[in-house]
C-alpha cells in the first residue's frame, strides 16, 4: 500500500515538473542571482484558538491599533496646547469607540462600493461576510471622518478641532492593519526583479505568479524570471506591505506626531494628515499588485491611487486654508 503511494506522489510532482517546465520552455535557463530567496512564511491565519473560538491575526492587529492610537492620545494629552484644549483620557475612549464604528462600518461599506460594487449588487446577503475579507482604507477613512464629525457635535468642539487630535493617533492603526496584511500574506506586491535583496516568494500568489508568466515575456526575459519559477513554482514580489508599515505607519507617524508638538492653525494636522496618506498610498500603489477584479484603470493608475489623489488635492487646500485663516485672524 505504502508503495502505491509512493508511485502516486512520485506521478503527481512528475505532472507538476512537466507542466512548469512546459510554461518555462520558451525561456533560456540562466543561472540564479542568488540562490536563496526570502519566502514568505505563510503563516496560519488564525492566532490562537480558545475553545471553538478562532482569534484571527488580522482582527489581533486591529486591536493592536486602537490600542496604540489610545496610547498615543494619552501621551498627547500631556502637551500644554493639547491640555489647554480640555482633552481628558475620557475623551479618547470615547473617539474610539467611534472611531472603531466608522473603521469597520466605513471600510467595508467603501469596499463593497469601490471595489466590488457589481458583484455585491447581484449578492447582496455577502456583504455582511466580513470574516471572508474585504475592507478598504478609503472606506474607512470616510466612516471615521463622519463618526468624529458625530462625536464634535455632541461634544459641541469644531469638527476639525477633534480631527487634528486624532491625526497623529491614526498611523498606528494603520501600521497595525498593514501587519496584519502581511501576517495573512495577502496584498502583495508586483513582481520584481530577483536580484533585488528585499525581493520575495509568497505562496499565496503561486495561481497569480503562473498566470503572469505567459503575459509578461519581456520582463521574464530580463529578469530571468523562467529560472526562479523552475526552481520555485513562485516568483519574486515586492513586499509593498513592509513598505506600507514604513511609509503610512512610521514614516507619517513621526512626521504627524513631531508637527502636532506644537501649536498648529485649526485644520492643519488634519490637512498634513491627508497629504501624507495620500503621497504615501500613491507612491507603494506602483509597488502594490493592482486588485485583480480591477487592474489598472485610466492612465495606468490603480483604484487605489484614483481615490488617494483627491486626498492629496483635498490636504494641499486645507493647508493653505488653515494657514490663511490664521493670518486673516491675526491681522483682525
Amino acid at each position: 500500500m505504502h508503495g502505491v503511494a509512493a508511485r502516486c506522489e512520485r506521478w503527481r510532482v512528475g505532472a507538476v515538473q512537466r507542466a512548469v517546465r512546459a510554461l518555462c520552455e520558451p525561456y533560456r535557463i540562466r543561472k540564479l542571482h542568488r540562490e536563496l530567496m526570502i519566502i514568505h512564511p505563510n503563516f496560519d491565519p488564525v492566532a490562537i484558538h480558545l475553545g471553538p473560538l478562532a482569534v484571527r491575526w488580522y482582527g489581533l492587529m486591529y486591536l493592536v491599533g486602537f490600542i496604540a492610537a489610545i496610547v498615543v492620545g494619552r501621551v498627547r494629552l500631556k502637551l500644554p496646547h493639547v491640555a489647554a484644549q480640555g482633552w481628558t483620557a475620557k475623551d479618547i475612549d470615547d473617539m474610539m469607540f467611534y472611531g472603531v464604528l466608522g473603521t469597520v462600518l466605513g471600510g467595508r461599506l467603501g469596499y463593497v462600493l469601490f471595489y466590488k460594487a457589481d458583484f455585491y449588487l447581484s449578492h447582496p446577503l455577502d456583504i455582511f461576510k466580513v470574516w471572508e475579507g474585504g475592507m478598504s482604507f478609503h472606506g474607512g477613512f470616510l466612516g471615521v471622518t463622519l463618526a468624529m464629525i458625530l462625536f464634535a457635535w455632541q461634544r459641541k468642539r469644531h469638527w476639525l478641532q477633534v480631527t487634528d487630535f486624532v491625526a497623529p493617533m491614526v498611523p498606528t492603526g494603520l501600521a497595525a492593519g498593514r501587519l496584519g496584511n502581511f501576517i495573512n500574506g495577502e496584498l502583495w506586491g508586483r513582481v520584481t526583479d530577483p536580484s533585488a535583496p528585499w525581493a520575495m516568494l509568497f505562496p499565496g500568489a503561486m495561481r497569480d505568479d503562473a498566470a503572469w508568466l505567459p503575459k509578461h515575456p519581456a520582463l521574464v526575459e530580463k529578469w530571468h524570471l523562467a529560472d526562479v519559477f523552475m526552481q520555485y513554482q513562485m516568483l519574486p514580489r515586492h513586499p509593498s506591505q513592509l513598505y506600507e508599515i514604513a511609509l503610512e505607519g512610521v514614516v507619517l507617524f513621526f512626521v504627524l506626531f513631531f508637527f502636532s508638538r506644537k501649536p498648529r492653525p485649526m485644520g492643519a494636522v488634519s490637512a498634513l494628515f491627508l497629504i501624507g496618506y495620500g503621497l504615501a498610498r500613491f507612491t507603494v500603489e506602483f509597488a502594490r499588485e493592482p486588485d485583480d477584479f480591477l487592474g489598472l484603470l485610466a492612465l495606468g493608475l490603480s483604484m487605489g491611487q484614483w481615490l488617494s489623489l483627491p486626498m492629496i488635492v483635498a490636504g494641499i487646500a486645507m493647508l493653505v486654508w488653515a494657514y490663511r485663516r490664521r493670518g486673516a485672524n491675526a491681522a483682525a
